[in-house]
């Protein structure tokens, strides 16, 4: 099946007829699937391929306006600072994507948490104005999210605002449209993820902020993205049965590997597991370097180890430097591998392989897509064999889809101004 020919319908039943794991539960009617609460989030996972080749296609086509929140024009200076702002997973995107925009930009680009926004603006704020902060939010109803953008366009009348959203009924894409200091970047509404934990909606906007990096070459980077897509359907046809063999271990912590952008892959991931094992999987995200710095300690004989693989080969003799020295010293209970050409001397017997073809050549800097991917069918599949519903697994309402209402607190004395 070609890209242009790609029906999401026909993927499922493909997918179907050739992951076992999977069969029973795509085959099972709409009734069944809504009982056993996992027909959202399992389609929301596997219609990614297709949902980001439309997200990189409608962003290719607005390039001019992309190019123009960053560079300016003949009314507005460049932004000489960018800041990419959301909650949990939000945020994550942002930290997979603002590394290679600053490489890219050649400009100070950071990831700033929406709540950081509100209660320390003053010291997370990027220095250099005027600046442009880029909002990411599947709902763009969450409380941080409104309270950050109307604080900034109240307290800082230079910064230009981008908002990356899946629901183009949310505040974010709704409430500013007549300001013209904003813009709004809404996703087709299949991304806006009706499951709890964030899957198409993540890697979509990810995909989407990482455009603003690449807006003098808008066909460089679709042919990027149907890379993406093509390994993507390698993973899933290649990969699902393990990571649901891996799943079924009686692994009770779990520690995501990743470093460069792919770090913030691995926080998602980590995040994932959290979520949809209602916490009964205890999770941590650092990088490889990282762990040896004290959070080794913690992994034990219950422990699985999930290990990003970077494609730069630099990055890469030291990753495998550091899965030889948990072998050297017999931590984790088992590993799981991803990335292109994984060297088989790293595994061990009950070690798994995730193999994907054609990660390499679309860099490290688009690789968190397809290791958060991983990282959520790895999630669903533990999900449903800790017996709880992939759609709403806290099952005592502890977290929801979209964060309730909280009480926004104002400044009772003059704040610290935000760097110029």
């Amino acid at each position: 099946m070609t890209l242009s020919q790609f029906d999401t319908g026909d993927w499922l039943k493909e997918v179907g007829r050739r992951v076992p794991e999977l069969e029973g539960l795509l085959r099972a009617p709409a009734s069944v699937q809504d009982e056993e609460g996992y027909g959202h989030t399992l389609r929301e996972i596997l219609q990614q391929p297709e949902t980001w080749i439309g997200t990189a296609r409608k962003a290719a086509g607005l390039s001019t306006a992309f190019a123009r929140l960053v560079d300016g024009d003949v009314r507005e200076e460049a932004a000489r600072t960018v800041m990419l702002t959301g909650s949990g997973s939000s945020l994550y995107v942002g930290e997979c994507v603002a590394p290679a925009l600053q490489e890219d930009l050649g400009r100070p680009v950071r990831a700033v948490a929406g709540g950081d926004l509100l209660t320390h603006p003053g010291m997370v704020v990027v220095p250099g104005r005027p600046r442009l902060l880029v909002s990411i939010a599947r709902s763009g109803n969450s409380p941080e999210s409104t309270a950050a953008v109307e604080h900034l366009l109240a307290t800082d009348p230079l910064c230009r605002h981008l908002f990356i959203t899946c629901n183009e009924q949310g505040l974010l894409a709704t409430a500013w449209r007549e300001d013209r200091r904003t813009s709004a970047f809404v996703l087709d509404d299949r991304t806006n993820d009706r499951s709890l934990a964030m899957t198409s909606s993540f890697t979509n906007m990810a995909l989407a902020s990482r455009f603003l990096g690449l807006t003098s070459d808008p066909s460089g980077y679709i042919r990027i993205v149907e890379r993406l897509c093509e390994t993507a359907r390698t993973v899933v046809m290649s990969g699902a049965s393990a990571l649901a063999r891996a799943a079924e271990d009686d692994f009770r912590y779990a520690v995501y590997l990743g470093a460069g952008c792919r770090y913030g892959g691995a926080r998602e991931a980590s995040l994932k597991m959290m979520e949809m094992s209602a916490g009964r999987v205890r999770t941590m995200a650092e990088t490889f370097l990282g762990l040896r710095h004290g959070p080794m300690a913690s992994i034990h004989g219950d422990t699985l180890i999930v290990c990003f693989l970077s494609a730069d080969p630099l990055a890469r003799a030291y990753e495998i430097d550091l899965v030889r020295e948990l072998d050297e010293k017999r931590l984790g209970r088992r590993k799981v591998l991803v990335g292109e050409a994984v060297p088989a001397g790293l595994l061990n017997e009950n070690d798994t392989a995730v193999e994907c073809p054609g990660l390499n050549a679309a860099g490290d800097d688009f690789a968190h897509v397809i290791d958060v991917l991983v990282g959520q069918l790895l999630a669903f599949f533990r999900c449903r064999a800790l017996g709880l519903r992939p759609d709403a697994p806290s099952p005592d309402g502890v977290i929801s889809r979209v964060v309730s209402a909280f009480r926004v607190h104002r400044a009772t004395r003059e704040s610290p101004q935000a760097p110029a």
